[in-house]
């Protein structure tokens, strides 16, 4: 769902304003959260929301308009990427660009950690809607993964990604 608006379903919901994107984060102990509207929705729903959600522990980012991918995973998305193409010119390894990023960033997993936990068919599936909705996004991250997929390399779901599970 997180690259997925809601105004490629919208016509089929008889009540259009009571919709609203609202998008967790992995792990489930993550606290940030974004809601998104495609401008349908009465906008008490969306403050109802902002207001509620941190009684349950969340943190509510409002993406001000509909974004394919929301705000965070359109970063996440360039960063995949960018990582994908890094391996496939012969930069770096999976290894390397996952120690830099978490040494570098601070954070707890590096994008090929990342790519493997979700499921290497689901970050296609993501890209692949990408690229039939955004011009101009190069092939090579999406060929990369089909290779790895072809091969049964899934990741952590298979045991084998870009890491030996």
């Amino acid at each position: 769902s997180s690259s997925y608006p809601s105004s490629q379903v919208i016509e089929q919901v008889t009540t259009p304003e009571r919709v609203l994107n609202l998008h967790f984060f992995m792990p489930p102990r993550a606290t940030a959260c974004e809601l998104m509207s495609c401008g349908r929705t009465d906008p008490a729903v969306i403050d109802t929301l902002v207001t509620e959600l941190p009684r349950f522990g969340l943190t509510p980012f409002v993406a001000r308009k509909e974004s394919l991918g929301f705000i965070q995973n359109r970063i996440w998305a360039a960063i995949k990427r960018e990582a994908l193409m890094v391996l496939d010119e012969g930069v770096a390894t999976p290894e390397d660009v996952d120690r830099l990023y978490k040494l570098g960033l601070g954070a707890r997993r590096g994008p090929f950690e990342a790519m493997d936990a979700v499921g290497l068919d689901v970050v296609l599936d993501i890209e692949e809607n990408y690229a039939a909705h955004r011009e101009g996004l190069p092939d090579g991250p999406r060929q990369l993964l089909r290779r790895y997929i072809d091969e049964g390399r899934l990741g952590v779901k298979s045991g084998r990604g870009f890491y030996d599970y």
